[in-house]
């Protein structure tokens, strides 16, 4: 089973994909992950993203789409994917479908975790504390938000006409979103 977790920085995408991956033995894929792993290694793609991050912007359609690649032509994976905050724009998605139908693959779910932006500002407060992550600083965060509202909207608009589309509230308690997930995957 393959699963979208779509939703602005802060929304819970990561916690409900690391429950998705539990309970369906599956691969959490996670552009923040695999972005973050680039500037780990200290590549020349990695400076690119680093950049880009600090200035609250995406990094580039080409980039995220060319690293995603080898994880959606896994063999180990494959009909095991959760996408954790991709596809974010219309390009990613559509570039999505192409990856997928290239290897026979289709997507079972999509998740839209809908949260309003003050909701979204605590919750990356308190992630910047316990996980000490760089990109969370509130000017980064603002910046991000209205990134992901301006640039997420045509995806949004994209999937939500699927029958596989779901939208929730994000703002409930984790335990709350995770059920209202399990009801539609029938496992």
């Amino acid at each position: 089973m393959n699963i979208i977790l779509f939703g602005p920085p802060g929304a819970g995408k990561g916690t409900q994909a690391k429950y998705l991956v539990k309970k369906l033995n599956g691969f959490q894929i996670s552009t923040g992950d695999i972005l973050r792993e680039e500037i780990k290694k200290d590549t020349e793609i990695g400076r690119k993203i680093i950049n880009n991050m600090n200035e609250g912007k995406f990094v580039s359609d080409e980039i995220v789409n060319n690293l995603l690649k080898k994880y959606v032509f896994d063999q180990n994976k494959k009909e095991k994917l959760i996408f954790d905050g991709y596809p974010r724009s219309l390009s990613q998605a559509k570039n999505l479908d192409l990856l997928l139908n290239g290897s026979n693959q289709k997507i079972d779910h999509i998740f839209f975790l809908n949260v309003n932006k003050e909701t979204i500002i605590e919750r990356i407060k308190k992630r910047k504390i316990i996980e000490k992550r760089s990109d969370d600083d509130l000017d980064t965060i603002l910046k991000r938000y209205d990134t992901y509202i301006e640039t997420t909207r045509p995806v949004l608009d994209y999937y939500s006409k699927n029958s596989n589309f779901h939208e929730i509230d994000g703002s409930m308690e984790i335990n709350q979103i995770t059920s209202k997930i399990e009801t539609f995957l029938n496992v």
